[in-house]
């Protein structure tokens, strides 16, 4: 009896098994693209007034010769940036290390090796590299061997030219804005068709101007090309070294220094009404940007009280000597006699412009879309008085002195020097941030490295169409009921067959 079953069985599975292989063989299958791991990337915002680092993420598959990179995390150094440490062997390096232990907690061990790793030093470190050579490579010395402590690829601790500060903060604000590219509903990326966004920045020792330009670039040195995704840009960028915010301020007061004497007391109209404050002289002339202005004899301790009086028109007066709008050897200029072609299209200001504007129009309640309005505001916060102020923006107590000079400053930077005017003024857009991102120059700066950075290959497998699984397992349930009735069809027929031979 056992051998009947045998004979009614083998049959049965060999059936079973050649129908299933005619399925699979017939059912269309396609390649399955398996997602690459993400690659990181960490870059060290080295500031004038203070350090922030980025992690950027990618995946490992790149697009026109450029990763898609976001942001995964940052991380604020406490303290000031790494040119204030100036003097003090090791300080700059030790300050970064609460941030470094962060990017070994946030990047998966698996990717620490294939980090790339890199620290820019913007404009603080530019003006210690002009008064102290030594202290600025000390220092970057430092740096770049706490950094190669980490398991990270460290690829170099540099200063960044104001060009290529300038650049990669326009490459930022594009990708963001996603000018460069988009995500089409075909699911794949394609050009945006639309139109880049200049780029206004302003730091603590330097401010930066980038847009692109169909005009002739008459100063060679203001000429950018870059090449991202697939396409060319061509830009115009300018850094105006010692005209970032903290330097401003100084410039301001050297200015007062130089015009009513270093005797001890100076009145700032810039300041408002109600404000005093005592401060030394090496806190207004310890800087290349103020120390052509250093009183004779100087003496680096000696105080000085500094007395507000809260008025605009003069304040204005005042600030206006910081910009040289006399000489120009080119068909046009900003000030100090620099080459700018006619602002166009958009912009968008980011660091102390937006500050700035966000406490003008939380002060005063302007809506500022002209420059009518900017100077209103600025007109509006400048001559209240220490108290009003204080009423008005009591979070912002530590640094209310100082806004009605960045606003009168702004003000002149932008209608001025930079002759935006009613049509151009209300195309600037003021923002912190794009999404969940910051806006500056770290991310171009990693977009542009990505695209020096290996691909990895993708990795294929075979699968089923989607639907087809269902499809195979009805098959497959179909036949093996076949198959059941078909022996119990067979063993009914035998033990017939053998009942009648009995």
């Amino acid at each position: 009896m056992t051998n009947q079953y045998c004979h009614i069985i083998a049959p049965a599975v060999l059936l079973l098994l050649g129908l299933s292989g005619i399925l699979l063989v017939v059912i269309p299958i396609y390649d399955v693209r398996e997602s690459p791991e993400n690659m990181y990337g960490v870059v060290l915002d080295a500031g004038s007034s203070h350090t922030t680092m980025f992690i950027y993420k990618w995946p490992a598959d790149k697009v026109n010769g450029t990763g898609i990179v976001t942001q995964h995390s940052e991380c604020h150094v406490k303290g000031g940036g790494i040119s204030s440490y100036a003097g003090q062997r090791g300080g700059a390096a030790r300050s970064l290390e609460a941030c470094l232990e962060q990017a070994l907690q946030d990047i998966p061990k698996s990717r620490h090796r294939l980090t790339p790793m890199y620290l820019g030093a913007t404009a603080g470190m530019r003006l210690l590299n002009i008064s102290n050579y030594t202290q600025s490579e000390q220092i970057l010395k430092e740096v770049g061997n706490k950094l190669r402590t980490y398991p990270f690829n460290f690829r170099g601790a540099a200063i960044l030219s104001g060009q290529e500060e300038g650049a990669y903060g326009w490459v930022t604000v594009n990708y963001l804005l996603e000018n460069f590219i988009k995500y089409g509903f075909v699911g794949r990326w394609l050009s945006s068709g639309r139109k880049t966004v200049g780029a206004l920045d302003f730091g603590g020792a330097s401010t930066q101007i980038t847009f692109e330009t169909p005009d002739n670039m008459e100063d060679a040195r203001n000429e950018v090309k870059l090449r991202l995704y697939g396409e060319d840009y061509h830009i115009y960028t300018h850094s105006f070294l010692c005209y970032g915010r903290d330097q401003v301020l100084r410039k301001l007061l050297a200015y007062l220094v130089k015009t009513q004497g270093s005797g001890g007391l100076i009145s700032n109209p810039c300041h408002p009404a109600g404000h005093n404050i005592s401060i030394t002289l090496g806190s207004v002339f310890d800087s290349p940007c103020t120390a052509e202005h250093r009183p004779t004899p100087y003496h680096p301790q000696s105080s000085l009280t500094v007395q507000g009086t809260g008025n605009y028109q003069q304040c204005l007066n005042n600030v206006s000597e910081m910009f040289s709008f006399n000489k120009c050897s080119f068909s046009k200029c900003s000030f100090d006699g620099i080459f700018q072609p006619n602002v166009t299209g958009s912009f968008m200001a980011f660091s102390a412009f937006y500050y700035t504007h966000s406490f003008l129009e939380r002060c005063t309640g302007i809506q500022i879309k002209s420059p009518s309005l900017l100077e209103g505001a600025a007109r509006t916060v400048c001559n209240m008085s220490f108290q009003e102020l204080s009423e008005k923006v009591p979070e912002e107590k530590k640094r209310l002195q100082d806004y009605c000079t960045v606003s009168v400053f702004i003000q002149v930077l932008t209608l001025e020097a930079y002759r935006f005017d009613e049509v151009s003024f209300p195309r600037i857009s003021f923002q912190k941030k794009a999404g969940d991102t910051s806006i500056g120059w770290a991310l171009g700066y990693m977009l542009s490295l990505s695209s020096l950075l290996p691909g990895e290959s993708i990795g294929l497998r075979k699968a089923l169409l989607p639907g087809a699984w269902l499809g195979l397992i009805f098959i497959f349930v179909f036949l093996l009921l076949i198959v059941f009735v078909y022996l119990v069809v067979m063993v009914c027929q035998r033990k017939k067959g053998g009942a009648s031979v009995i």
